[in-house]
């Protein structure tokens, strides 16, 4: 029983290993993460300082008559702002990728000791059985301490309660950071949203700083040229009416066909069409791929490829063939047609019922107000009407700043990001084109002097 006795001995010195293993090296990586933390919260928030200073300088441009410096300024405010909000979105991205590195690590560490104290019960477990299904008797005479074997026993018995203990402790802890790691999966969802918007958001500083230089070349830096300029636009009335609406994933549409659809949008939900025009604007540009994808490889399978095939055959479309936009590294594509509704969206407002999605026109109400029964998310008329019928469910009828702020951020990201600072780029890009396309729309309904073309 001497040879026994030590292998549970031993077995226990496992055990007691596998429980306590904190170290002086976990301590300190767990000091560094924090410290990181630490930093990049504090050049976060010295960065969302210096944004808020530039929107100072916009709201007090914006106030000023309408001149070269006063233009020029509020460019290079928004220029600026931009790019301020780049470097604090990559610093959310890196606070992110951090979490989501830990969590990866901390489960890992918890599997390998899962299955340690695991390798660590089933050897105590055949030991005690080869004790138990041996004679009581039989143990007790080949003993050479009848005592020593009962008290062999009796810690073998202890021990097995401590690995038990500590494998309930374990599966418990497991629990709790696959849970964490649900959560981070969420943020991962997040932080695809935010490099989408990285995206956009470099494209804007590009046409902003496109639009200074041609500024400054046409006028020569003179602000009586800069007037003639501007006097000559509010004229152009006629060139509006003409000039192309250009969406991606869809063929380019003439302003004023444009302008028809978000009007009638309107009066079909009470959405101020300029806002709509915006919205459309904005996510028919997402990405540098948008409609260049395939649903078999860019959309997220079953969410939103089953109603994809749903929807393209009730259209008799072949989903072979449609466009959608192009998944980037980092998640999903696969949304549709100049509004960008993924699937399973589009499903919920034209009428498909999950899980089978057969179209119901009853349920349809992008189609009752189009008259296009099932409606087509490619047809522009259709996605007008779809992203109102979105937007004023989320407030946009308001017609406040705030209200279509509010909504804008919804359309994006969920009204349960609305408050994000991180994303409040895409509610604010979706103001400044709507002020501009109410400009041109104050225009063509001869009302040059309006406050949107200051």
């Amino acid at each position: 029983m001497k040879r026994f006795s030590t292998a549970v001995i031993a077995i226990g010195f496992l055990a007691a290993v596998l429980v306590q293993q904190p170290s002086v090296t976990k301590a300190q990586d767990s000091t560094n993460v924090d410290s990181y933390r630490a930093q990049l919260q504090a050049q976060l928030s010295d960065l969302e300082k210096q944004i808020s200073q530039q929107q100072a300088i916009l709201d007090s441009a914006q106030k000023q008559e309408q001149s070269l410096a006063r233009d020029i300024s509020i460019l290079n405010a928004n220029i600026k702002q931009a790019q301020l909000a780049i470097q604090a979105r990559t610093l959310v991205i890196q606070q992110l990728t951090s979490g989501i590195g830990d969590k990866q690590n901390k489960i890992f560490g918890l599997n390998s000791q899962y299955n340690s104290e695991l390798e660590s019960l089933a050897a105590i477990m055949r030991e005690k059985n080869q004790l138990d299904t041996s004679s009581l008797v039989i143990m007790a005479l080949s003993s050479e301490d009848v005592s020593e074997f009962f008290s062999d026993l009796a810690t073998f018995d202890q021990i097995n309660a401590h690995l038990q203990e500590s494998f309930m402790q374990i599966t418990d802890t497991r629990t709790q950071t696959e849970a964490e790691k649900a959560d981070l999966e969420q943020q991962l969802e997040e932080e695809t949203q935010l490099r989408q918007v990285q995206q956009l958001q470099q494209q804007q500083i590009q046409a902003q700083q496109a639009q200074k230089q041609k500024i400054l070349a046409d006028t020569k830096g003179q602000e009586k040229a800069y007037q003639a300029i501007i006097a000559q636009n509010q004229k152009s009335a006629a060139q509006i009416r003409t000039a192309l609406f250009q969406l991606t994933g869809s063929a380019a549409i003439p302003f004023g066909t444009a302008l028809e659809y978000a009007n009638k949008a309107s009066k079909e939900t009470g959405i101020r069409p300029a806002f709509l025009l915006a919205i459309i604007r904005e996510e028919s540009n997402l990405g540098q791929n948008v409609g260049n994808g395939t649903w078999t490889v860019d959309m997220k399978a079953p969410r939103d490829t089953v109603p994809f095939q749903a929807i393209t055959a009730s259209l008799g479309l072949n989903p072979n063939t449609m466009p959608v936009s192009k998944k980037p590294w980092y998640g999903y594509g696969g949304a549709m047609g100049p509004a960008q509704f993924i699937p399973s969206t589009w499903a919920l407002y034209a009428g498909y019922a999950a899980p089978e999605y057969q179209y119901n026109q009853a349920k349809d109400r992008i189609g009752k107000r189009t008259g296009n029964t099932p409606p087509n998310p490619w047809a522009p008329q259709d996605a007008f009407m779809a992203a109102a019928i979105y937007l004023t469910d989320n407030g946009a009828d308001a017609q406040t700043t705030a209200a279509e702020f509010k909504a804008a951020m919804c359309y994006l990201a969920g009204c349960g990001n609305a408050s994000n600072k991180s994303l409040q780029f895409y509610g604010q890009q979706v103001a400044e084109f709507a002020t501009e396309y109410q400009c041109q729309i104050d225009i063509i309904a001869g009302n040059s002097g309006s406050k949107s073309c200051n």
